[in-house]
């Protein structure tokens, strides 16, 4: 247990988003990617509201697709 590397960031929400909602993270992103061009809280709130996420883990999935070059 010494040697695993704790998960730090947005992605440390991964494993209760996906047991939350049911859907992989890649399912996410792709939904992200959809609405390429959209500001950061305009993707958040597009979250919430069509998918019913919650606003921790919207902003979680949105941080972490920007951070890897999406938006």
């Amino acid at each position: 247990m010494a040697n695993e590397k704790k998960v730090k960031g947005p992605a440390s929400y991964f494993p209760s988003i996906e047991k939350t909602y049911g859907e992989p993270i890649g399912h996410w992103l792709g939904v992200l990617a959809a609405m390429k061009g959209k500001k950061h809280m305009e993707m958040v709130a597009a979250l919430k509201s069509a998918h019913g996420i919650g606003h921790g883990h919207a902003n979680a999935l949105v941080a972490h697709y920007r951070a890897q070059g999406g938006g």
